[in-house]
């Protein structure tokens, strides 16, 4: 066979049902593309009027009129821009994928400022108006003075009818005669609503109007614009007030708490980039999850939350990004691949660790107040993204128990010369308040990590600060607790005791596998503390995940009794320990110190708060 070549054949009548009914993940969309295409047709104008190429009267007022009609099932979407001549006509809509603005830009390109962004580029939203329409007519009046206007018609199908149309005002007028399934589009709140989440800052104003209503003309005046064409993220941070950033947030995420504090994108190089991104209030930890961040494309709302622009971790803040220099699919929906949205993401994650640091190193005081709501998002940020802790690792901060704030490199620099890079933290307050009063009478200090992510987090610094041990509190009795002196007299006579006492726990908790160590402690009121090995409880933690299967074999139980012997009762316990009359007491007494030192290590489960609360009543009873 001879070779050949030739070209791909592609039959209209096949792919314009792709393109009505698959282009386009959301059906409302055809909302956005018509208005878009409108607002691209005033801006077209106001360029061409500001280069000297259109006649434009200084009082124009400029508009995208979405008009509906129930009875008809009608939609129109009306502008007062460049309008089209037949012939264009035929080569922007006759031509499927023709982009019009393109062709704009590129014949415009030496008279305009570059950063003026048309906002269509792939000439296929008009068609978005098939997938609700039955059948679609434009009229149309060119900006070119001596233009006749133009009536187009199509029905859906490949074939479709031009002729000339009375239009006597300048612009495009585009008429949907609604499909029986898209009659939902003719209602007013749904048409209101649907503006309002792709349109609220396009650049032309946009009114919505009931075609069926007469009104009077003074009343037509008092129809208000449903957009916002000059949003905040648009201006210079400068120009912007407190009172305007939290009147944003509100009107734009519905949420009437305040917000920390926000930052303010502006980037014309090497990529266009705007944007606001808020640092709320969180009333808890679970709210962090109804983060969302708004991306736009000139002004143009694309989605919410799309990972490939915004750092996931950033996914917890609220706000907006504008980027014209997106690469989006011919949808405007989906992100294309490419290199520059890496650069973006690198380049707002940047500025996040630019403005905690800057937080930091002016206002420490309100950085130490904002902790408690930024700290799971740095956290996150930093087990994310390497980069993001190279940055931001010198700002992390954590709240001692005396209520302090210190770095982690402070916290090693005052604890040195007491337990060199080890740092003892509390993960509830409450249950461990013991561990915390005995460190504080010794003048030690431990970080507060109670959040869910701290447990990772942990995990994570030890693995980048090299050296550093973290030790929950009751995880170890640190030398600093132990009264040395003590223990250095009569060595014999403490081994013998320490022999007795490990006997009789043993004995007393019927259980040869507990662990007791006795220890003379500086605190002489505590009788015994329950050590865990940080080891063991991180295994416990694992052990957690493995719901339904059999682990206690893999992860046993490594808890260890400490007694104080310079604890009176402990004293007591030993000398009566040989006396008959007393084994019962003792019992009960053993019991109790083992049961109160196990409450402040963690709760007690049903079966031995039970049996605790009885010995209680019991030992009360023999007081009296």
């Amino acid at each position: 066979m001879n070779q050949e070549k030739g070209n791909i054949s592609i039959h209209t009548e096949n792919i314009f049902p792709i393109i009505k009914k698959w282009l386009y993940s959301d059906r409302d969309i055809f909302v956005r593309e018509l208005i878009s295409n409108g607002c691209d047709a005033v801006n077209k104008l106001k360029r061409l009027a500001a280069i000297g190429e259109a006649k434009v009267s200084d009082d124009t007022k400029y508009y995208v009129k979405v008009k509906f009609n129930k009875d008809k099932k009608t939609l129109k979407f009306i502008d007062n821009g460049i309008g089209m001549t037949a012939e264009e006509v035929k080569k922007y809509i006759t031509q499927v994928a023709f982009s019009g603005a393109e062709d704009f830009i590129s014949k415009y390109k030496d008279k305009m400022d570059e950063s003026n962004q048309i906002i269509g580029h792939f000439g296929l939203g008009f068609y978005s108006a098939f997938m609700v329409a039955d059948t679609v007519e434009i009229e149309t009046l060119s900006y070119i003075d001596g233009s006749e206007a133009v009536k187009w018609i199509c029905d859906g199908g490949t074939e479709y009818e031009i002729s000339s149309s009375n239009k006597s005002e300048r612009g495009t007028t585009i008429t949907l005669h609604l499909n029986e399934e898209s009659v939902e589009f003719v209602n007013e709140f749904k048409l209101r609503e649907v503006i309002q989440k792709h349109c609220s800052f396009l650049p032309i104003e946009i009114y919505l109007e009931d075609e069926a209503k007469k009104e009077d003309e003074d009343k037509k005046e008092e129809i208000k614009p449903l957009n916002d064409i000059h949003p905040l993220w648009m201006k210079n941070p400068n120009e912007c007030t407190d009172d305007e950033y939290k009147e944003f947030y509100k009107k734009v995420f519905h949420d009437f708490k305040e917000p920390l504090f926000w930052i303010h994108l502006n980037v014309d190089y090497p990529f266009n980039l705007k944007g606001i991104l808020y640092f709320p209030k969180l009333d808890h930890e679970a709210a962090t999850i109804e983060g969302q961040i708004k991306l736009y494309n000139n002004q143009v709302f694309v989605a919410d939350n799309i990972k490939e622009v915004i750092p996931e971790f950033l996914m917890l803040l609220k706000g907006v990004i504008d980027c014209a220099d997106l690469p989006l699919n011919v949808s405007r929906s989906f992100l294309q691949n490419d290199r520059n949205v890496a650069k973006i993401s690198k380049h707002i994650s940047k500025k996040v660790a630019d403005k905690l640091t800057e937080l930091y190193k002016k206002e420490r005081e309100t950085y130490n107040n904002f902790w408690n709501d930024i700290n799971l998002f740095i956290k996150y940020g930093c087990m994310r993204e390497d980069d993001f802790y190279d940055k931001v690792k010198d700002i992390i901060i954590f709240k001692n128990t005396e209520g302090s704030y210190v770095t982690l490199k402070e916290y090693l620099e005052a604890n040195k010369d007491k337990h060199e890079n080890k740092v003892f933290y509390v993960d509830d307050e409450k249950q461990q308040a013991q561990y915390i009063r005995m460190f504080k009478e010794n003048d030690l200090q431990a970080i507060i990590l109670d959040s869910k992510i701290d447990s990772h987090f942990i995990n994570f610094l030890e693995m980048k600060e090299n050296g550093v041990k973290f030790n929950r509190i009751d995880s170890d009795i640190s030398d600093t607790l132990k009264d040395k002196n003590a223990d250095e007299e009569n060595k014999e006579e403490i081994k013998k005791e320490t022999e007795t006492l490990e006997s009789l726990f043993k004995e007393i908790l019927n259980n040869d596998k507990v662990k007791v160590n006795v220890e003379s402690l500086k605190s002489e009121e505590i009788p015994a503390v329950i050590l865990l090995s940080e080891e063991s409880r991180r295994m416990q933690q694992m052990n957690s995940m493995f719901q339904g299967m059999d682990t206690a074999n893999m992860f046993p139980n490594d808890e260890t009794l400490v007694l104080n012997r310079k604890n009176n009762l402990v004293k007591s316990m030993l000398l009566k320990n040989n006396d008959e009359s007393k084994r019962e007491d003792i019992k009960l007494i053993g019991e109790h110190i083992y049961d109160l030192a196990m409450m402040s290590h963690k709760q007690l489960d049903g079966e031995a708060m039970s049996k605790f609360i009885a010995r209680s009543n019991k030992i009360l009873t023999k007081i009296l």
